[in-house]
């Protein structure tokens, strides 16, 4: 008979501890967050297809705004996923009386947590790379694609209808056959005194780099004032699109947050999202403290725990958005740390 020492049985359990744990996370996270991660997402997809009241976006555009707006959706749902699984994880563990078969094993409370602080860094990690890094990103890419279909939505003339604009002049097109016009009127007001009119039998929309013009075949061009009436008969005249051009200039991650030191607002958001990101690790005590309970003596309050949790880090994660410095940043994430590990070790590990 082979006689094993205690140290490698707890080391044995404990191995096997952290990978059931693991896997029971994972479940009850899945469950979670698939749900969330759906139900925002139509609330996303309901937020772009109201875009198509100002710009004609088809079913592909709109999947490919749905795609820019994914890492968002992932760092709004992840934080509240976690907190939801462990909580669900720790008080299942504990009304199975699993929990308390490991602690008459020798197994202390805080060993058993370990690989959640694991888990709580790994996911904290995840939603810094996301919020500091993909989200940037996928927000100018989303603005880049609204800008261009606005501009392209300025220059989709519509024949027959009045009122419509090319750059600051007022434009009339009777018909259109392919990408030329026909039958065109154009009014432009250059001041209270001069008034322009061009009226064209053909012509097309010019796009080259960043100038658009209007071409114009076999026409007329009036020009008047209070006192005189000018005529002009041309072949070919180009009217430029000369409307400010507002534009979209890319930045890199570097050069987005390069701002910050002079952007107040750019420096809270970014306070915000390091908040948000640290809530999967600073929330394993906090939870657990109220979860890794004796069922016989203590009620399964998980919903309350879950939502006066995450109602707690989302008030901080506000304020620090409206009045927060790096200082308050650094105070606000101490003393959340300190209360979790306070909670836990009154509640759990002092007797666990």
């Amino acid at each position: 008979m082979i006689h094993r020492p205690l140290n490698f049985w707890k080391l044995s359990s404990m191995v096997n501890v952290k990978g059931y744990i693991s896997s029971n996370f994972t479940k009850s996270f899945l469950t979670i967050f698939l749900p969330f991660f759906i139900i925002i997402s139509l609330v996303f997809l309901v937020r772009i297809s109201a875009l198509t009241s100002k710009i004609q976006i088809d079913i592909q555009e709109l999947l490919l705004l749905y795609s820019y707006s994914i890492p968002e959706i992932i760092f709004y749902t992840l934080p509240l996923s976690f907190v939801a699984a462990l909580a669900n994880v720790l008080i299942n563990l504990s009304q199975a009386n699993e929990l308390i078969a490991l602690y008459a094993l020798g197994l202390k409370s805080k060993k058993i947590l370990r690989s959640l602080l694991l888990l709580g860094l790994l996911f904290s990690l995840l939603l810094a790379t996301i919020s500091l890094l993909a989200m940037p990103l996928s927000k100018q890419f989303y603005k880049a694609f609204k800008e261009e279909k606005r501009s392209e939505a300025k220059l989709n003339i519509v024949p027959g209808e009045l009122g419509q604009k090319f750059g600051n002049y007022y434009m009339y097109v009777k018909d259109k056959t392919d990408d030329t016009f026909h039958d065109i009127v154009i009014y432009n007001r250059t001041n209270k005194a001069d008034e322009q009119f061009f009226s064209s039998q053909t012509g097309q929309i010019n796009r080259n780099a960043n100038v658009t013009s209007l071409l114009l075949h076999k026409g007329y061009a009036y020009t008047y004032t209070d006192t005189k009436l000018q005529q002009a008969e041309y072949e070919t005249v180009e009217v430029f699109d000369n409307s400010p051009k507002r534009g979209f200039q890319f930045k890199s991650v570097v050069s987005y947050w390069s701002d910050v030191p002079k952007d107040i607002k750019l420096m809270r958001r970014m306070i915000f999202f390091i908040f948000i990101s640290l809530i999967p690790l600073l929330s394993v005590y906090l939870v657990a403290s109220f979860t890794m309970i004796n069922p016989r003596y203590q009620s399964n309050r998980s919903f309350l725990v879950i939502f006066i949790t995450t109602l707690f880090f989302y008030m901080i994660a506000s304020s620090l958005e409206k009045w927060g410095t790096p200082l308050v940043l650094v105070i606000a994430v101490v003393i959340v740390a300190i209360l979790g590990q306070w909670l836990f070790k009154k509640r759990v590990s002092k007797y666990f």
